[in-house]
């Protein structure tokens, strides 16, 4: 096992308490801090030691000392150092750095970025607005009604936001930011957003571009006055786990933010390797996130970091990040509540004095001191910084943590000193109505939202809006296409049925064929297979569809997957020319990965049926026409356009056999991928049928769907006649002879699961042979003679093939 020399870059607490729970790791032999401060320089830790002859930011002179002292693993703490590209000159020099890229990183160096970034993934976040004019922010700021949030959208150590009281008091804050610079570049542009109400949290997160492992929820103080008063600080206390956070809740932020936000950045070639923090507000309508930053929270890291179990190896956790393998650690959280409170100096976050001396008395057991901006000059220690020095401790309850933090700030002094004497108070305060907890596993009941049952509301409306213009697309006369209403509606008179016409239903789905767009991630052509087999159910008997309708039933609704869906569906209905009037999203948690779960399963599966109904005009026949039907007449066959929708449960075994991806070059087609390829989607016969239907050409229609040919062609025959059908009249797709041979199918069998090369099968009399194939060729079909009816003896099938050696 590979021992590690970190160089750990930072000063604060957060570094503090990094340095100590690295220091416990059996892999670690030695940590160098730069700068460091009082805490990790005191010696206590005895792998631990400052380098202050080294600036942060000094890259080059970084990468030369870890050279020189065999550093093989990098921790970057603070968020500067890492929004000017650390991990890059680590790369460069051959050394693992626990933080992500210069280009990741811009998630906390650039809120604009962040915003928009969420924006195209479609994470929940408040309404906003980026700007880099003042006067357009200015203008702005004074058309809106609604409480907003003015954040700077550079780095400004966790001070550049504001959260105006009075319209007044915003634009003063722009001013200050944009005018004033009060913080500098990072000011050049601001975000302006909708001020969220609900609870706050921090979810700190580790990820390997791929897998993600969350550290408990944590509630942070950022104003610097008791009762959240006063300015923003970068934080002046910390409790974990929040009683706000259930496991419900928990599950549903990774599955909708979190996770998404993972994928979102490695599918933009921006991977994120290290520790995402993650602020969120707990909105009525569910989880929001605030802001991302890159790097532990401080004080979250204080908090967290002692609920880790002795047996987590620290170290081994951010060695598996930056190798790619977290999959493989499992990180263990100790059944306990945290509790920090910061002390910081006098007047901070406006000017403070540096220098005083800070004194120390010896805490209890249990209680650990982190120290922030703290410096030891001439063997004292000293303050040196605004936020100087925090306490944690841990507790069986809440209520005994923060006390005996308390206890632990008790026996620091310095000049000035100042801390909030109320941290955890929205937590307590739930405890003072409620049984207070004993672990942290029992969860007070919060306030259940919909959005908390794992169904987004947003999501929904949003989904609404992308498809709109797409169901307008399918319109047609007597059908508008509108969606939003309670129902469908169509005028049979205006499209063209000025007697009442016979109406014909037909309702299916796309089965497991649907399991091939999952794993392909392509889904709009399972869309068009939903129409398709119905409108060709409803062809067969004669009618014209008029309208389709669907169903989408998921476990977590993916808006951009269900646009994908219903793009294909418009595209079917056009095809079939059909109005699209309506459907049901249908949001069911738990459905596809077990009862009460939000599993990774859950939120990527759906399941996807439709419903057509058709109409017959007076006078034209119903088909089948059976008693019409004679010995002799001749069947005709479709070409089809590959698998269609049916025999994905027999295909998928056939693969899984073969040890064949959907991503493989198909054995059948070198031109396409097995995905590809099966995703072909069924081929919509509507409009060439009508024509033949219209004319009286045809006595009968069959659409080879589940079932093959065997079970699909006798639908449409009387009882004393049969089809017989000779295999070798028609071409055997490549693709049914793969499968046979790959899975050692009999003839048979094939015969009655596929559709062997012909989606459509009809009866014409001999006389009509020649038309009906002029008309349907001239439409665009492939069309053959495939066989004639017969006399059906007693208990004979009622298809029959021949010349079966044309499939071996």
């Amino acid at each position: 096992m590979e021992n590690l020399t970190i160089l750990l870059v930072g000063n604060g607490g957060r570094e503090h308490a990094l340095a100590w729970k690295l220091n416990q790791s059996s892999r670690v032999k030695k940590i160098f801090v730069v700068p460091g401060n009082g805490g990790t320089g005191s010696g206590s830790l005895d792998t631990v030691e400052n380098v202050s002859n080294i600036q942060a930011e000094d890259f080059d002179a970084l990468m030369a000392f870890a050279k020189e002292k065999g550093v093989n693993l990098v921790v970057p703490g603070p968020e500067a150092p890492l929004v000017a590209g650390i991990e890059g000159a680590c790369r460069a020099a051959g050394l693992r750095c626990f933080g992500p890229s210069k280009v990741a990183a811009r998630m906390e160096g650039s809120k604009t970025f962040a915003k928009d970034f969420m924006a195209r993934h479609k994470i929940p976040t408040a309404a906003f607005q980026n700007f880099n004019d003042y006067e357009k922010a200015k203008l702005y700021l004074e058309s809106v009604s609604h409480d907003v949030v003015i954040k700077a959208s550079g780095i400004a150590a966790g001070k550049g936001v504001m959260i105006p009281a009075t319209k007044e008091m915003g634009l003063e804050a722009l001013k200050d930011i944009m005018l004033k610079r009060e913080f500098g570049a990072a000011g050049d542009e601001v975000v302006i957003e909708e001020f969220l109400v609900g609870e706050e949290l921090s979810i700190l997160s580790f990820s390997d571009g791929y897998t993600v492992k969350s550290l408990p929820a944590a509630q942070d103080h950022k104003q610097v006055f008791d009762n959240d008063q006063g300015p923003m600080t970068g934080g002046m206390g910390c409790y974990a786990p929040t009683k706000v956070a259930t496991s419900e809740l928990v599950q549903e932020i990774h599955r909708t933010i979190i996770q998404p936000t993972i994928d979102g950045m490695r599918k933009e070639r921006m991977p994120f390797v290290g520790l995402l923090f993650t602020g969120l507000m707990i909105t009525r309508t569910g989880p929001k996130v605030l802001e991302y930053n890159v790097r532990f929270g401080d004080p979250e890291t204080q908090t967290l970091l002692p609920l880790l179990s002795a047996e987590t190896d620290l170290a081994e956790v951010m060695l598996a990040c930056t190798e790619h393998w977290l999959d493989a650690v499992e990180l263990k959280i100790d059944s306990k509540f945290s509790a920090t409170v910061v002390a910081c100096a006098g007047g901070y976050p406006g000017p403070y004095v540096r220098g005083d001396e800070v004194q120390l008395e010896e805490p209890a057991a249990g209680t650990m001191i982190f120290h922030a901006g703290t410096t030891i000059s001439s063997d004292t220690l000293k303050t040196s910084g605004g936020r100087i020095i925090a306490a944690n401790s841990t507790g069986a309850t809440l209520t005994e943590a923060i006390e005996a933090a308390y206890q632990g700030i008790s026996t620091i002094k310095f000049s000035g000193m100042h801390y909030r004497k109320d941290i955890g108070h929205r937590a307590l305060k739930v405890s003072e109505s409620t049984t207070e907890n004993t672990s942290p596993t029992s969860e007070v009941q919060a306030a259940l939202t919909y959005a908390s049952a794992g169904v987004s509301i947003s999501s929904g409306n949003e989904l609404v809006k992308r498809i709109i213009p797409l169901v307008k697309s399918t319109a047609r006369p007597g059908a508008d296409a509108s969606i939003g209403g309670f129902g469908g509606v169509v005028d049979l008179q205006a499209a063209g049925y000025y007697q009442p016409p016979l109406l014909i239903g037909a309702i299916d789905g796309v089965g497991t064929k649907l399991n091939i767009a999952h794993e392909m991630r392509k889904h709009d052509t399972v869309g068009i297979d939903c129409v398709a087999m119905n409108v060709n159910d409803l062809v067969v008997q004669g009618a014209e569809a008029l309208f389709f309708l669907d169903c989408y039933t998921c476990g977590k609704l993916d808006v951009d997957v269900a646009a994908a869906f219903v793009q294909g569906v418009a595209r079917g209905c056009i095809e079939a020319g059909c109005a699209l009037v309506g459907g049901e999203t249908s949001e069911m948690p738990g459905l596809f990965g077990g009862e009460g779960t939000a599993s990774k399963e859950d939120g990527g599966k759906y399941d996807a049926v439709g419903a057509a109904v058709g109409a017959l005009p007076q006078g034209r026949k119903l088909l089948p026409d059976k008693d019409s039907m004679v010995a002799g007449d001749v069947v005709l066959g479709l070409a089809s356009d590959g698998c269609h929708s049916n025999g994905f449960s027999l295909i998928r075994k056939i693969l899984q056999r073969a040890k064949l991806s959907v991503h493989d070059a198909a054995p059948w087609d070198p031109t396409a991928s097995v995905g590809a390829s099966l995703l072909v989607p069924t081929r919509i016969y509507v409009k060439p049928l009508l024509r033949v239907a219209g004319q009286a050409l045809v006595k009968g229609m069959s659409h080879i769907t589940g079932g093959g040919l065997l079970e699909n062609v006798p639908r449409m025959l009387p009882a004393h006649l049969a089809a017989e059908l000779d295999a070798g009249r028609w071409p055997l797709p490549a693709v049914f002879r793969w499968l046979k041979t790959a899975g050692a199918l009999e003839e048979m069998e094939v015969a009655t699961v596929f559709n062997m090369g012909l989606g459509m099968v009809l009866v014409v009399a001999e006389a009509d042979v020649v038309p009906t194939i002029m008309t349907l060729e001239n439409a665009g079909e492939t069309v053959f003679e495939v066989g004639r009816l017969v006399p059906r003896a007693a208990a004979q099938p009622g298809c029959l093939l021949k010349g079966l050696e044309a499939w071996r």
